[in-house]
């Protein structure tokens, strides 16, 4: 049972060394390895280089794969260049399954004591993200010594013995448990560098070793499809598009593994060399031949999951699960769609003007709808966002963070106030066919018009924090209000004179520049945050009452 125990544990740690270099990577190199996949989509040549590459560095092929998934579903590259890039992302794994099946044990303690020292030091800088890596790599070494440790009592086990015994010589099932364990383990690199530690330690045979090494790359292919199952259309076409060719692959490989064993593993260094080499050839093979049938695949993977009739792309279209794992990447992810979220208000607020001059209800009602998609956004973002990791942020991100959240919910309540006002406008107005004074008109329009300027203004800020845009918004606030002031005082002047348009529309019009100046209130709060990190918000009235000494009493 000790034995057994230190086996799980050890693949465990190998599990969790290969999660902490994915992670450590994409954090460190995230934006610029993406960059590197978006522009290298030339050819499909290029494109597999590029995948072999970034996997390398990555060590993990779901990962690019969803990274290129999510590409395809931005509409950045086409369908058949991503499962060029899928080729060579086969391959990088493959080679990384090789690197470590060399005797590096004596690097793992190097690395985590460096990675340590790193990650202590400067934990939510570059230098902590970089000792994270290495913390990984250590692991990953100190692991595989483990399995081989570990191996040696197994063997005497009778129950394991009976174990393998069902398995072999049943390539189907071998296929199977391999998939599985490559599922369980969300890493093919992992559970293949396991499979080549314990065919040296003789835990499993051979045969039986090679055909879990075949399960293990389908298993890697069905992660990715279970990881995007719920995403849109295109970014599944790509994930089952790469399942297709690892099908493929082991069906054209399985009935081989016999020739592989008589004549090609009697000249391997060693049997976990020849596990690993095994792996590297099955995946060469399926890259290099079937990287001419991109285009075939891609077409019969379109017409198994056509894209749906309607033109209009999904929302949220920025929020990407893959850059998830790169938190600064994420951030601005979640930030373009908030700029998406602020276009959908800034569309209702200009429509506002156009229903109160023609009383359009149809308008009206359409832009009411409108309210509906600024909701699943700000939920869509919050979710998002809760979703980074938190302890991987610097001080500046984690600024960054806090300022798309207080902005989406700035958007969601202006959102609400408009769809509000446009009800009151088809209640008040439009139904009962009234009409504002000429003078109460220009009013609404002045007000209207500041209030789209400092919309556009706080988008402004909000994208750029430049700090003087942000002193600009917040004066503004009080201009606003002053002019909501003088207004509604022109109003009730209008009613004392007897304007029967003013008399008809009275609540509407004080409700009206009421709920545009809460409008105001809300896009002028974009500003508090850059004004309040650069030091330039002035405090309260009442912190500077608080503040202030109490007065000198010189009479007893």
């Amino acid at each position: 049972m000790k034995h057994l125990l230190n086996l799980l544990a050890a693949i465990a740690l190998l599990v969790w060394g290969t999660h902490l270099v994915r992670t450590g990577v994409l954090r460190v190199f995230g934006a610029n390895l993406r960059t590197m996949l978006a522009r290298s989509m030339g050819n499909r040549f290029s494109a597999a280089l590029s995948g072999m590459g970034v996997t390398a560095l990555v060590q993990s092929s779901t990962a690019t794969s969803l990274m290129t998934s999510s590409f395809v579903g931005q509409g950045l590259i086409t369908l058949p260049a991503a499962l060029a890039v899928m080729r060579g992302a086969d391959v990088g794994t493959a080679l990384m399954s090789v690197l470590f099946s060399l005797d590096l044990s004596w690097l793992s303690p190097l690395f985590i004591f460096v990675g340590v020292v790193l990650f202590i030091a400067r934990q939510a800088g570059t230098a902590g993200r970089v000792g994270r890596v290495l913390i990984g790599l250590g692991l990953m070494l100190l692991a595989l010594e483990m399995v081989m440790q570990a191996s040696g009592p197994m063997l005497a086990s009778p129950v394991i013995k009976m174990v393998l015994g069902s398995v072999r010589s049943d390539i189907a099932l071998e296929i199977i448990l391999g998939t599985v364990l490559a599922v369980l383990a969300y890493s093919s690199l992992a559970i293949v560098l396991l499979i080549a530690a314990m065919a040296a330690s003789h835990v499993v045979p051979l045969d039986v070793a090679l055909g879990l090494v075949l399960g293990a790359n389908l298993g890697s292919g069905l992660v990715a499809v279970l990881t995007t199952a719920k995403s849109a259309v295109e970014v599944r076409q790509v994930t089952v598009g790469n399942l297709v060719f690892k099908v493929m692959g082991v069906l054209l490989v399985a009935p081989f593994i016999g020739l592989w064993l008589r004549h090609l593993q009697p000249h391997m260094p060693g049997t976990a060399q020849g596990v690993v080499l095994f792996h590297l050839a099955y995946n060469i093979l399926i890259s290099v031949g079937f990287i001419g049938f991109t285009q075939w695949v891609a077409r019969a993977v379109a017409w198994l999951l056509p894209k749906p009739e309607s033109a209009q792309r999904r929302r949220p279209q920025h929020l990407d699960p893959s850059a998830l794992s790169t938190p600064s990447l994420a951030i601005s992810c979640a930030a373009r769609e908030a700029l998406y979220q602020a276009d959908v208000v800034e569309t209702m607020l200009l429509g506002v003007l156009q229903v109160i001059r023609h009383n359009d209800q149809d308008l009206a009602e359409r832009l009411r709808k409108m309210d509906d998609e600024v909701d699943e956004l700000y939920s869509a973002i919050k979710y998002y966002l809760t979703k980074i990791s938190r302890e991987a942020l610097g001080e500046e991100e984690s600024r960054r963070w806090a300022d798309i959240i207080s902005f989406t919910i700035n958007m969601e309540q202006v959102g609400d106030i408009i769809e509000r006002v446009l009800q009151d406008i088809e209640d008040k107005k439009i139904r009962k066919g009234r009409d504002f004074s000429e003078a109460g008109m220009a009013e609404i329009t002045e007000l209207h018009q500041r209030l789209v300027d400092n919309l556009r203004l706080g988008m402004s800020v909000f994208l750029n924090g430049n700090l003087r845009d942000a002193q600009r918004l917040l004066e503004e606030k009080v201009r606003f209000r002053d002019l909501e002031r003088a207004y509604a005082a022109s109003h009730l002047l209008r009613l004392s004179d007897g304007t029967v348009p003013a008399m008809e529309t009275s609540s509407l019009h004080i409700d009206l520049i009421s709920d545009l100046k809460r409008i105001n209130s809300h896009i002028c709060s974009i500003a508090y945050p850059i004004l309040e990190s650069a030091g330039a918000l002035a405090p309260s009235r009442l912190k500077a009452l608080r503040a202030a000494p109490a007065p000198l009493n010189d009479h007893p």
